[in-house]
């Protein structure tokens, strides 16, 4: 049985897609680790909103409820406005862990979208300029560093919660860097550890 959601600490996580516009090569799933805590987190098809749901149980038992499984869920935009509706209707909090790339990706402004459903954003920044960016996260879209960081700076204008995050431990990385860049945008700034996940 897949792994549609899941429980770290207090919070559930929704496991809606696993494509990714990222090939990260800090991520489990390029090294064929397919688990995150307890978790086999492979999907074999996509799940619908309403399978989602059904798994989902109460949100208001859970701290909030978080878009983070092995992809990119704002890929299924569509799909995780719907769930997340959802659970802000029935009392939860909605988290979505993202790389920032939905505006290049959707060609349009999807903010507005999110704003409604969404209480915080956590931006995968990842990295102080675009070559670092491109050597660690090797991205399938041109222009996604500049593209992420735009992304940021617009965020605050919709949601009040916005957080950037870079990995402590990549070679090349400046997190100092990275924070004055989330700094300059407005937004706060987490550091994670290499190989620490959820």
């Amino acid at each position: 049985m897949e792994t549609l959601v899941y429980d770290i600490g207090d919070s559930r996580y929704i496991n809606l897609s696993d494509r990714c516009t990222l090939r990260c090569q800090f991520c489990p799933k390029t090294h064929d680790e397919l688990e995150v805590h307890e978790y086999d987190l492979r999907l074999t098809h996509r799940p619908s909103a309403e399978e989602i749901i059904d798994a989902l149980g109460d949100p208001a038992q859970f701290r909030e409820i978080v878009f983070c499984g092995f992809g990119e869920s704002t890929l299924r935009l569509k799909e995780l406005i719907k769930i997340a509706k959802l659970v802000k209707d029935r009392g939860g909090r909605v988290r979505v862990n993202t790389d920032g790339l939905a505006n290049l990706v959707n060609k349009r402004n999807v903010l507005p979208e999110l704003a409604g459903c969404v209480d915080a954003l956590c931006v995968s920044m990842n990295a102080q300029n675009e070559a670092v960016y491109i050597r660690h996260c090797e991205p399938s879209v041109k222009g996604s560093y500049q593209a992420m960081l735009d992304f940021l700076s617009l965020a605050p204008n919709y949601i009040g919660d916005i957080t950037a995050t870079a990995i402590n431990g990549l070679e090349g990385v400046d997190i100092g860097a990275c924070e004055e860049l989330a700094k300059e945008r407005g937004v706060k700034f987490r550091q994670r550890e290499l190989n620490v996940v959820g």
